[in-house]
């Protein structure tokens, strides 16, 4: 399955794309993105258009240097709920911590890592850079998009924050001269990886922005909203319908919401993995019925509302769709093949 990022990670591109006479909307468009999502928190889209996106306007307005253009255009509020659980951190670690626990919510295609300095200078660390995309040929304007990115919120959160130099795993695109203008430190390419490189001492550094109940609420909110790495979406979905049949409200508007999706952006998704809403939501309530009838002595009216159905005569229809047969019968058939077990 192809991975999906969030359409955020674009946002600038058009007007940028606009300002040198290219029609940025258009150009989306080709790639089948949405010219709006960009600028929606919840959108997502293909990681590998999302790449191809910055290569080809890359090519078709001359500018080698696109990645970085619109890095310059981004800061840290396109990482949505993530980015104020890494400014709210303690220190510069935490923060790099954070950031590489919870990024897969951005997209599970991209990695930010702390690892020992590739040049193995004592004092320094390396902030590792990965894009993952299954199939997918370099793309080198994303990758400076996503290292550019994280110089920006670094800068961000702390200003000179020690840059000693940066590694790209491509050849030079733009002038050295651009690179050193945008990093303010050497760049180096062809390297086995993206890298910054950084004093080790950077990491325990304390954030002024940092507020700790903040921060707990955020993580928090990120840890109980969103699966975890790798997970599907069907079955983050499934998750929330099993907590939330007979509690909770279980309609698709409810359950986009709190995956922070519009309804029919999860519809298109989840068809996406081979499912829908609605199999998920059916199929949920196939295995609660199956363990209440089988494994409780609950009245089938209590049943019935523990399901989320508005009345019994549902709940028949249902079983005899289930397990073809009413669900007093799934009781008593049970209740028999447990009977003539414990009698032999």
């Amino acid at each position: 399955m192809t991975p999906l990022v969030r359409a955020a990670g674009l946002r600038g591109l058009v007007p940028l794309l606009d300002a040198f006479g290219e029609d940025g909307a258009a150009l989306l468009t080709r790639f089948r993105i949405d010219p709006a999502a960009p600028d929606s928190d919840d959108a997502l889209i293909p990681a590998g258009a999302a790449a191809r996106v910055l290569e080809t306007a890359a090519a078709q307005t001359g500018r080698p240097d696109l990645g970085l253009l619109l890095a310059e255009r981004q800061d840290i509020s396109i990482l949505g709920p993530l980015a104020v659980a890494i400014e709210t951190s303690p220190t510069i670690g935490a923060a790099v911590d954070c950031a590489s626990r919870f990024l897969y919510i951005h997209s599970p295609a991209l990695s930010v890592v702390q690892v020992p300095d590739p040049d193995g200078a004592p004092g320094v660390v390396g902030l590792l850079y990965r894009a993952s995309i299954p199939g997918a040929p370099p793309q080198p304007q994303a990758t400076e998009l996503g290292v550019g990115l994280i110089h920006r919120v670094l800068t961000q959160v702390r200003s000179g924050y020690g840059l000693r130099s940066v590694d790209l795993p491509h050849p030079m695109l733009a002038p050295r001269a651009r690179y050193a203008a945008f990093f303010g430190a050497e760049v180096r390419f062809d390297r086995p990886s993206a890298v910054l490189r950084m004093p080790a001492t950077l990491m325990s550094s304390p954030l002024d922005s940092w507020d700790g109940v903040l921060r707990d609420i955020a993580v928090d909110y990120l840890a109980s909203h969103f699966g975890e790495p790798g997970e599907t979406l069907t079955a983050r979905v499934r998750g929330t319908l099993a907590r939330s049949v007979g509690t909770a409200e279980v309609s698709i508007g409810s359950v986009a919401r709190w995956h922070r999706m519009h309804p029919r952006t999860l519809q298109r998704h989840l068809a996406a993995e081979g499912t829908s809403y609605e199999a998920e939501l059916d199929g949920v309530r196939r295995r609660r019925a199956h363990q209440l009838l089988t494994e409780t002595a609950l009245p089938l009216s209590q049943i019935t509302g523990m399901l989320g159905l508005s009345e019994q005569s549902a709940l028949t229809r249902a079983a005899r769709r289930w397990f073809g047969e009413p669900p007093s019968l799934v009781r008593k058939r049970v209740a028999a093949g447990r009977g003539g077990a414990d009698g032999g």
